[in-house]
């Protein structure tokens, strides 16, 4: 069945599809301006999601997490194992796990040279992603590196790495998103008990539910341990941090997709001449319908589907290269297109579709209105 048949129905529809086939070049130029518009809107508007992804996706499953730390006013030279024993009774309901940290120098076999940040851990499961090789709940013997320093020394599974005089196998690489040591992320993880010699531990970190428990977690530890005027631990929830770059990016959004919206509304303008040039062009034709009996509303709706036309066809055409823009932003900025799919990126399709199809029908008013209005015998006369 074609869409000619299909329309035979519907007789202000059918007459508008066949007058937008009159002048074809004329249709597709306004179509064109239509394509461009909802393009610029949904690319935008999904470039403002990939973007919030991308910065946030180095945060990884962190927003739950607080990061304690010495503060200004402490006493010793770090966090003590009562002070741990207090932050465990005041976060019943997550897991503490206390780390004491320092700098070496790895020198491979074949003489390349690497710093690299040491932690001593008893538990690292929870604070890094293994790439590859085993990943340990509880840390007593081997060793944890990141998997670049591993790349730069030429280190395998199994390869011994030395500390303070002692040597400890390679259990597993730590994923190149992972960790928090200096040099584009260098760390050897060791157990704790590597470190024995540092009375002190340096962070601890608390892991809650989620963001929301984080949160109330960091509030509690601040309210246990500091005053107006002593700063004794530090506690930092990196909810927060994501909050902060959630609400920048919301904003970007905005900021973007008022840019795409000026490339419809310049299209609307073009719409709107396009349907003034075809209805001052039929002027006469409309008067011969008017004569014959054809009413107001039915020339008006004639009009009004032309333009619903152009917006319709255009916001598809428009939404379909979005969409393979998006998949390819994506791509390039998270790694993964098939993101582009999911509603948070893909409503911008709908709502750049929905733009072009009301700014469209809202430029088609004027013409329609006044076609519509006027009279048979000035029509027909003009």
């Amino acid at each position: 069945m074609t869409v000619t048949s299909s329309l035979r129905r519907f007789p202000s529809v059918l007459m508008a599809w066949r007058n937008l086939g009159r002048n074809r070049t004329r249709t597709a130029l306004a179509m064109l301006g239509i394509v461009i518009g909802v393009m610029a809107i949904a690319s935008l508007g999904m470039t403002g999601v990939a973007l919030e992804q991308q910065a946030t996706s180095n945060l990884g499953n962190l927003a739950n997490e607080v990061s304690v730390s010495p503060g200004e006013d402490i006493e010793t030279d770090g966090i003590t194992d009562d002070q741990v024993a207090t932050l465990r009774d005041v976060a019943p309901a997550t897991t503490v796990i206390p780390q004491k940290s320092n700098v070496t120098e790895l020198t491979a076999r074949n003489g390349a040279e690497a710093n690299v940040q040491v932690t001593g851990v008893t538990n690292p499961a929870p604070l890094y992603d293994i790439a590859s090789g085993d990943e340990p709940t509880r840390l007593q013997t081997g060793a944890l590196i990141s998997e670049s320093t591993a790349e730069q020394l030429g280190l395998q599974l199994g390869d011994p790495v030395e500390y303070e005089g002692q040597i400890y196998r390679i259990r597993g690489f730590i994923a190149a998103e992972s960790g928090f040591g200096p040099n584009g992320g260098g760390e050897l993880v060791l157990p704790e008990s590597a470190l024995s010699e540092q009375e002190y531990y340096n962070s601890v970190t608390v892991i809650a539910a989620d963001g929301e428990a984080s949160t109330a977690t960091a509030n509690a530890i601040e309210a246990e341990f500091n005053d107006a005027d002593d700063e004794i631990l530090t506690a930092r929830s990196f909810a927060s941090v994501q909050e902060n770059i959630s609400s920048f990016t919301d904003t970007l959004e905005l900021a973007l997709l008022g840019i795409g919206s000026i490339s419809l509304v310049v299209a609307s303008v073009a719409i709107l001449n396009v349907m003034l040039m075809s209805t001052i062009e039929r002027r006469g034709e409309i008067g011969v319908l008017r004569a014959v009996g054809v009413r107001r509303g039915e020339v008006l709706r004639m009009i009004l589907t032309e333009a619903a036309f152009l917006g319709a066809v255009g916001g598809l055409v428009g939404s379909a290269g979005s969409l393979v823009v998006g998949l390819a932003l994506f791509q390039v900025l998270t790694g993964d297109a098939t993101l582009a799919l999911e509603w948070s990126s893909s409503r911008y399709l709908l709502y750049g579709m929905l733009f072009a199809l009301i700014a469209s029908v809202l430029s088609g008013i004027y013409p329609a209105w006044t076609a519509a209005n006027e009279s048979p015998v000035d029509a027909l006369r003009g």
